[in-house]
């Protein structure tokens, strides 16, 4: 399944949107190593800073952009469901909590 991402890029000049394209397994969602892949394929060579945002900083700090945001994803289902994708999106990306006795 094909899925959009769309993302922000923070310059010194403002911020340029810009899209990047991911091939899933169907019912998947992107993690941490396939997104940080789809950039470092676009030319931006990051690391995820902000789990729970989405940001994600240049690793190296001489980059003529400071940060990039995750602002949505399309995966071509309905509108209504972005907002609980991306939420998914976060919660893969989170560190998972062990569990109680």
């Amino acid at each position: 399944m094909e899925c959009i991402i769309h993302f922000d890029v923070q310059h010194p000049e403002g911020i340029k949107s810009l899209r990047g394209l991911l091939f899933l397994e169907e019912g998947k969602v992107p993690g941490e190593n396939e997104l940080i892949g789809m950039f470092k394929d676009m030319k931006f060579n990051v690391r995820l800073e902000d789990r729970e945002k989405l940001i994600f900083k240049p690793v190296n700090p001489g980059e003529k952009y400071s940060e990039i945001r995750i602002t949505s994803f399309d995966s071509g289902k309905a509108n209504s469901k972005e907002d609980n994708e991306l939420k998914s999106i976060v919660g893969n990306l989170l560190p998972q909590k062990p569990s109680g006795l």
